[in-house]
């Protein structure tokens, strides 16, 4: 090897090295899923991708099972910080435009949407596809200021993920998406499923905190059947106009 073959080398390499954080794999990983979908996302793969080994990943997740969640974790990353301002001084300013915003991740990532709309999420009353905690308290939060009491505010969450899950997870799979599960490897390097809530820190969630009790009560059932009624009545209607 010549000597300008060895300095390449080592400047490739020092790249690698210097781009190689948990940022810069997550972004790796959400390009491979847009591309080629989840289901055949490895971390060998997104090694060769960044020009490294895949043990070198290891140092920043702690295997696939992460890297999902990092994905997830990603697309939602400060949504309720990009909510259009000059619509949120109502509350139904503030459910269009978050609405929006969560139909923006399905159109430009359909691919990665069906992972926020399926996968668990850290508790189980935290409700795709908004699951994030911070999001949430917004959520619960905003509309709190808006005249909602709290059995009102969390009946609110629950159609509004309703309607947000079955319009966007449908759109994304007719845009080409799959949204079978993705196969979970065996070992994943000691990674925590998510699914759980004991351990969560709610400290700087306090109305998440509050509403706990309200959010983890099963209303499934109930739920179908307004959304069904909701459905025939509007048909119903549509029909005598």
């Amino acid at each position: 090897m010549t000597d300008v073959d060895v300095e390449s080398t080592e400047t490739t390499a020092g790249m690698s090295r210097a781009r190689l954080d948990r940022e810069s794999i997550v972004r790796s990983a959400l390009e491979f899923i847009d591309e080629q979908g989840a289901q055949g996302l490895t971390m060998r793969g997104i090694g060769e991708r960044l020009g490294v080994e895949a043990m070198s990943l290891y140092r920043y997740v702690s295997g696939r099972e992460d890297l999902l969640e990092a994905v997830v974790a990603h697309l939602l990353q400060g949504m309720e910080r990009q909510l259009d301002e000059e619509l949120t001084d109502s509350w139904q300013g503030y459910l269009q435009t978050l609405a929006h915003e969560v139909r923006r991740i399905a159109v430009e990532h359909p691919q990665a949407f069906p992972l926020v709309a399926t996968r668990h999420p850290a508790a189980p009353w935290l409700r795709p596809p908004l699951r994030s905690l911070a999001l949430v308290e917004h959520f619960l939060s905003t509309l709190s200021t808006r005249g909602f009491d709290d059995v009102r505010v969390v009946q609110t969450y629950r159609a509004f993920t309703s309607f947000l899950l079955g319009h966007l997870l449908l759109e994304s799979v007719v845009r080409g998406a799959d949204s079978s599960p993705v196969e979970e490897p065996l070992d994943e390097g000691g990674a925590d499923l998510p699914g759980k809530d004991a351990g969560i820190d709610l400290s700087e969630m306090p109305t998440v905190q509050r509403m706990r009790r309200l959010l983890s009560e099963d209303r499934s059932e109930e739920e179908f059947e307004i959304a069904l009624e909701t459905l025939l009545d509007r048909l119903e209607r549509s029909l005598s106009q």
